[in-house]
């Protein structure tokens, strides 16, 4: 699913699979990390990670960052993706997190519907530097 769209596609291995098997590993060992799948049918249709940031600043509140969201594109359009983040948000608010971000891709101007819909406002401008 990470490589199930054009900007994916471009930057994921899909032939390098033991490269995603060991950070997910890595992953599910660390407690403040949490994958939370979605699956029918014995198939997997939906995923997101959850990673949750102790931080000094807004009075020491700990920060939920939601990233690598991704609903197959056989269950879009399902409400499955709605369902994914509101687990999620639910799952920041029960480990303690005061707030839950995330960021998407400039040109995912469907997801930022998406978000808004579900009640995320879009208050900062992002940077990245690739390293």
């Amino acid at each position: 699913m990470l490589a199930d769209d054009e900007l994916g596609a471009a930057r994921e291995a899909v032939d390098s699979l033991d490269l995603y098997a060991g950070v997910f590993k890595e992953i599910d060992a660390d407690p403040r990390q949490l994958l939370i799948v979605a699956e029918r049918g014995g198939v997997l249709v939906g995923t997101l990670q959850l990673t949750l940031i102790p931080g000094l600043s807004r009075r020491a509140a700990t920060r939920a960052l939601i990233e690598a969201v991704r609903v197959h594109s056989s269950a879009r359009g399902s409400g499955l993706g709605s369902q994914l983040i509101r687990h999620a948000i639910e799952e920041a608010r029960r480990r303690g997190a005061a707030l839950v971000q995330l960021t998407t891709d400039a040109r995912r101007t469907n997801a930022h519907r998406f978000y808004e819909k579900l009640g995320f406002e879009a208050t900062h401008i992002g940077f990245k530097q690739m390293l």
